[in-house]
């Protein structure tokens, strides 16, 4: 009682309106309803005043930031105050805060709240609030938590300001959550395992267990005091649903901004599938990698070779050119043991030799990084010659380069690196939607084009390619390096960088009109628009 009048009080000392729509939503106000035939767009008391009643009907408050801290303000002081006050005089031993926002939340359901309040505001201008869904195989987190109840003060407010506002859960029923669930259930290791239980039994299987975790989310979500409505919820797997993504796509298919191309993704073999860059970045192991130096003589002086250092021998069969930073000096020695011509970074004599101060070798020349660009070298392997002859197995430049690991010298495998591929297309190494060497299957096993090493996963070909190498004559240095490594967050298999096959939407001509509409947009917080 004391709690209402309090809420009264401060209704009828004619604050703003803002204020007056937070109080006339406030959880806890909700128990008083009047029914009033008059004006449904409100609950409130008989004794609010009826200029305050329209000052909140008619409201046309401004500022999200306004209306956001006046509620946080405004709950922090009233419901702390008000639930104490109600207690009076029971001891705080005996009180609990869960349970009386379960009573609340009961009350919400007793009195049907949300609905509701979505049939009192029919007819008003609608709000579009697009929510991303989440999975429903798994429980929610803290990062869901947070985003719903962001999400929930945004719907209010706009509701609360004249809008009616669709909530509608939905759920992400599509990609690797749920089919690696089925995958291990069911023992299947790839796409032939998939091929030949057959696509609409797998599909079947993955339909059956997409909404497991669906109870929890809406006992969790409900326990949060959002409001939105799970029973009349939309799934991605929803044919209306798939329907309405492959009209937007034939949209920018029909305008011509819909092509086919190669990007350097992480790839999980175990699951035989792209992975986003932040799912590549959830289980990172110290590995123990074999490293090799590996020689490239150059076609105009054989007796002398450019060197370059890697910890993915099994990159080497896809080599395509060499890379070094245009802005350094590199220099030639001559290898004391060997009487070998090599050219690297003086910096980087450290990777070729221990201990510098007893290492036998002389340096001959210094050379400009540019003096070194265009020229031209042996491959390391010839299988893909034939189709590259003419563009690759020369030397680029790119500031991509450093001059603190390897040889200062990187060998560019475009099909393997993100780098590799920006930097060999941009020195026109390859055409954009020509041959790039692509020896590696979706389950990282080398395929019939790379000779001796076909069949062979690429992990487990290392040794192999060291072998072949130190056979020709080609290998200068061999080691291991113990280093931070990426693996498959669910197989648990490394990963692979590597270019796929996708489909792109072409926007670099409409790049100033996106500029130009992210300047009219209002952000919030504003440093996303700078982002």
């Amino acid at each position: 009682t004391v709690a209402i009048a309090l809420f009264n009080a401060i209704l009828q000392a004619n604050l703003t309106s803002k204020l007056a729509v937070v109080v006339l939503n406030h959880p806890l106000y909700l128990r008083y309803i009047l029914d009033s035939p008059d004006n449904q767009d409100v609950i409130r008391l008989p004794t609010v005043p009826q200029s305050v009643r329209d000052a909140v009907i008619d409201a046309n408050v401004q500022g999200f930031k306004d209306i956001y801290i006046t509620c946080l303000v405004f709950a922090a002081v009233t419901i702390p105050l008000c639930i104490f006050v109600r207690h009076i005089p029971i001891t705080s031993s005996q009180f609990s805060f869960p349970r009386e926002e379960e009573k609340i939340l009961e009350f919400w359901r007793e009195i049907d709240a949300f609905q509701t309040s979505l049939k009192l505001s029919e007819g008003r201008k609608p709000f579009t609030f697009f929510d991303g869904p989440p999975f429903c195989t798994g429980l929610p987190h803290h990062g869901h938590l947070l985003a719903g109840t962001i999400k929930d003060i945004i719907t209010r407010y706009a509701h609360n300001t004249g809008h009616y506002v669709e909530r509608r859960a939905g759920w992400d029923t599509h990609g690797l959550p749920i089919e690696n669930m089925i995958d291990k259930s069911l023992n299947i290791k790839g796409r032939e395992d998939v091929l030949a239980m057959g696509i609409d039994k797998y599909n079947a299987e993955c339909r059956a267990i997409v909404m497991t975790c669906a109870s929890d989310w809406h006992k969790t979500v409900e326990r949060l005091g959002r409001w939105i409505d799970f029973d009349n919820d939309y799934k991605t797997l929803d044919a209306s649903f798939m329907e309405s993504v492959w009209w937007v796509f034939k949209q920018l298919h029909d305008k011509g901004r819909v092509y086919r191309g190669l990007k350097v993704m992480p790839f999980s073999t175990g699951l035989e599938t792209t992975l986003s860059n932040h799912e590549s970045q959830q289980n990172y192991m110290d590995v123990s990698d074999p490293t090799v130096i590996v020689a490239f003589p150059l076609k105009s002086d054989p007796q002398v070779s450019l060197i370059a250092f890697t910890t993915t021998p099994w990159t080497l069969p896809s080599n395509c050119a060499l890379c070094v930073n245009a802005d350094f000096e590199y220099v030639k020695i001559k290898d004391g043991e060997t009487g070998n011509f090599y050219i690297l970074l003086e910096s980087c004599l450290g990777s070729l030799y221990k201990n510098l101060k007893t290492a036998k070798f002389e340096i001959v020349e210094k050379i400009k990084a540019t003096d070194l660009v265009g020229l031209e070298y042996e491959p390391i392997f010839d299988f893909y010659e034939p189709q590259l002859k003419d563009a690759a197995y020369r030397v680029i430049s790119d500031s991509y380069v450093t001059s603190t690991t390897g040889t200062g010298i990187v060998h560019n495998a475009p099909a393997y690196g993100v780098d590799d591929y920006r930097v060999c297309l941009k020195h026109k190494i390859f055409a954009p939607g020509g041959f790039v060497p692509m020896p590696v299957k979706d389950n990282g096993v080398f395929d019939e084009t790379v000779g001796p090493f076909a069949g062979m996963y690429v992990k487990d070909a290392d040794r192999d390619i060291a072998k072949n190498i130190k056979a020709r004559g080609r290998l200068v240095r061999q080691g291991t390096e113990v280093h931070s490594y990426p693996f498959c967050y669910r197989s648990n298999t490394p990963l692979l960088y590597r270019a796929v096959h996708s489909w792109f939407v072409r926007v670099e001509d409409v790049t100033d009109k996106l500029l130009a509409s992210n300047a009219e947009t209002h952000w919030v917080p504003d440093f996303v628009k700078e982002k």
